[in-house]
């Protein structure tokens, strides 16, 4: 299945549709695809975004993940605020919440935090789907342990086959099973010539060395899939990608998409 424009749009898409809420009914033993259950406090820096007014109650309202970059900045897809995943302009959006520190979506455990303030990136390309992230600006900060590191251009963990960890709270069959549990799943690097062979130009998205990176599994079974979008793609102790978009959940033949953070710039005056 195509995922329209990008990765998880069609999963937030499709929670929106179901009384702009409830997604499926999580299945507890199930595993992001190939992955396993993790605990937030060991990945602190791994949010979720929150809109009970948009996507209901049963899940605390998460349609996308985020990633604490700065203590009071959260970054995530750009697509994840588009008017067609949130069905309405993200300023009008009453709701819109950070959950931190929470592994089970169904406990009050942690802090939920309003957004401030949106931003997102005026070279996001719906068309290629380069350029693919936002920032929100939290109401009040999160601590410094909860920030992880941007991995700037030349660090090893772009290299292929650099193993890598993917982090959220999405689909975890391809088939629309939601957990209420963080989940994560290791992946590969893979080269920007086997990523640009999966993802030629096309009406859905190409892919772009410049902002963009894949990984996954070259024998399919482990990818980042509907409702992961935005969430942090993690080696070596530094975040290197966002969930962004792709061909369908782990597939063999079609690696997930990331938005590669070397090429992020954040707004002037986000506070470090």
């Amino acid at each position: 299945m195509r995922r329209s424009t990008a990765r998880a749009v069609m999963g937030a898409a499709a929670l929106a549709v179901t009384a702009l809420g409830a997604p499926p009914p999580a299945v507890a033993d199930e595993i992001v695809i190939g992955g396993k259950k993790v605990q937030i406090s060991d990945s602190p820096w791994v949010v979720a975004l929150s809109s009970r007014d948009r996507f209901g109650r049963t899940r605390a309202g998460q349609f996308c993940g985020g990633v604490v970059v700065a203590p009071t900045t959260v970054l995530t897809a750009a697509h994840c605020l588009r008017n067609d995943v949130l069905g309405m302009a993200v300023s009008q959006v009453r709701d819109l919440k950070v959950i931190a520190d929470r592994t089970d979506l169904k406990t009050a455990d942690g802090q939920e935090i309003p957004v401030s303030a949106t931003w997102v990136n005026p070279g996001y390309n719906t068309a290629t789907n380069a350029g693919d992230w936002a920032t929100l600006t939290l109401s009040k900060p999160l601590p410094a342990s909860s920030v992880i590191p941007l991995a700037p251009a030349g660090d090893p963990g772009y290299q292929p086959d650099t193993r890598a960890t993917v982090y959220g709270w999405g689909d975890t069959t391809g088939a629309g099973r939601y957990p209420t549990t963080l989940h994560a799943g290791a992946v590969s690097v893979l080269p920007d010539d086997a990523c640009a062979r999966a993802y030629p130009p096309n009406s859905e998205g190409s892919y772009d060395p410049a902002t963009m990176l894949c990984a996954g599994d070259p024998k399919g079974g482990h990818d980042a899939c509907q409702g992961d979008s935005g969430g942090p793609l993690v080696a070596g102790g530094r975040l290197i990608g966002l969930v962004s978009w792709g061909n369908g959940c782990a597939k063999a033949e079609f690696p997930g998409v990331y938005t590669r953070v070397s090429a992020v710039s954040l707004p002037s005056g986000t506070a470090s």
